[in-house]
């Protein structure tokens, strides 16, 4: 679709997945055993032929822009490529971008020479498989100034989101951020009584937004360099519904926004299950990422189930059950991780290094239930991590808990014997 500019959103600092974003962008977190968030948009797109793509960057971009240098090399006789604009202090500008709103229109001296009719403009944090075509199809079919991907959420996710408001014939007519169940009392349902052009939902009364836009090229100019709006959700989209044609397109797929600790963890763990309802590899639209060429994961003496292993491993006479287990992680005998995120190790290292320095991966004897484990972390000998005090909220040595999960940050070190 040669008609069409993508933008990813790279997110804020992503205070809400610390400490997963203490050293990377949310768009870089590991997911899945072996992706990045960032690989989930990006394949959506290459799906839809959308291959001129910038990826809109500012907090902790390094891995981010080495994984996307690394995996996401396109032909080059082609006009295709993914590439990172990162916030920059300019001349008329010394601020850092402010929201998402702002971060476009900071970034509009780069990418409006493109050529270009429509932009989609999509979050670098979300789980999900799309087909763009049919939603920039639709922007076009309605003659709409602006698109929003929405789907139905029920009154305790709708608390959390944006929801919509419509007129009988899908015209959305009002917009608000995370409303109160209060408020959600009052107005009811999104979709009016005798409205023909989607089925009312009882468990699901109200549609919410997406995250996902489709702007005509003058009307997203027009806006931005007009308003000194900040935020797409809580001011341009609410201050457009007067002014110009705003149109839904309606998804009932999966969809998850994975900027949580606990949506983090629980979108993981979903993917063990038999009945996942979304799963990374697709016949036909499978999420890409970087090739590693790594071995196959070594299994001695091991009890596995319902688990998902990545390439790489090492496992040796342990248990592990109801977990996700990244790439080239080492799990040693005796061990038992159940109900746990290991998001692996970046490089190999010698299990026996120098004296005093603490193996890689999960030692002897471990027990680990509803932890996550951030990248090259090691866990000495005999700790159990599996906070059996049911604490919400604390600060430990080598580990910290958010949400009554365990997390052990990038290159923590959780002490021989400990239990939290």
């Amino acid at each position: 679709m040669r008609d069409v500019l993508v933008l990813i959103l790279g997110g804020g600092q992503g205070s809400r997945l610390y400490p997963l974003t203490h050293q990377r962008s949310k768009p870089a977190v590991p997911i899945g055993s072996k992706y990045r968030l960032i690989d989930v948009p990006v394949s959506n797109c290459l799906h839809a032929n959308l291959r001129r793509i910038f990826v809109l960057t500012q907090f902790n971009s390094a891995s981010l822009n080495r994984h996307i240098a690394q995996t996401y090399r396109l032909d080059v006789f082609s006009e295709g490529f993914v590439d990172i604009l990162a916030a920059e202090q300019t001349p008329d500008n010394a601020n850092w971008f402010q929201g998402t709103a702002d971060a476009v229109r900071r970034a509009m001296r780069h990418f409006s020479g493109y050529d270009a009719k429509y932009y989609l403009i999509l979050a670098g944090d979300h789980l999900y498989r799309m087909n763009f075509q049919e939603m920039i199809e639709s922007h076009k079919a309605a003659h709409a100034d602006i698109t929003i991907a929405a789907q139905p959420a029920s009154p305790g996710d709708a608390t959390q989101m944006g929801i919509f408001r419509f007129d009988g014939d899908g015209q959305i007519v009002g917009f608000e951020e995370k409303p109160k169940a209060d408020r959600l009392a009052q107005i009811g349902s999104s979709v009016p009584a005798g409205a023909t052009f989607m089925r009312p939902d009882e468990q699901r009364p109200f549609v919410a937004s997406m995250g996902i836009y489709v702007f005509s090229r003058d009307v997203l100019f027009d806006i931005l360099n007009t308003h000194p709006y900040v935020d797409f959700g809580k001011e341009v989209i609410p201050a457009s519904l007067t002014t110009h044609r705003v149109r839904p397109y309606l998804f009932d797929g999966f969809w998850a926004d994975v900027g949580t600790m606990e949506s983090f963890y629980e979108a993981n763990l979903q993917l063990t299950r038999a009945d996942a309802p979304f799963r990374f590899h697709d016949p036909e639209r499978p999420i890409f990422t970087r090739p590693r060429f790594l071995p196959g994961t070594r299994a001695d003496g091991c009890r596995i189930d319902r688990s998902v292993i990545a390439e790489g491993c090492r496992l040796q006479d342990c248990t592990i059950e109801d977990a996700v287990v990244g790439i080239r992680s080492r799990v040693d005998r005796g061990s038992r991780v159940t109900r746990s995120v290991l998001l692996g190790a970046d490089y190999y290292e010698a299990a026996d290094g120098p004296p005093g320095h603490p193996a890689p991966g999960i030692g002897r004897d471990v027990v680990l239930d509803r932890v996550i484990v951030d990248k090259n972390a090691r866990i000495e000998d005999g700790a159990h991590l599996t906070n059996a005090a049911g604490v919400d909220h604390a600060d430990g040595d080598g580990y910290c808990i958010r949400g009554g999960l365990v997390i052990v940050p990038k290159f923590g070190v959780v002490r021989a014997g400990m239990r939290v």
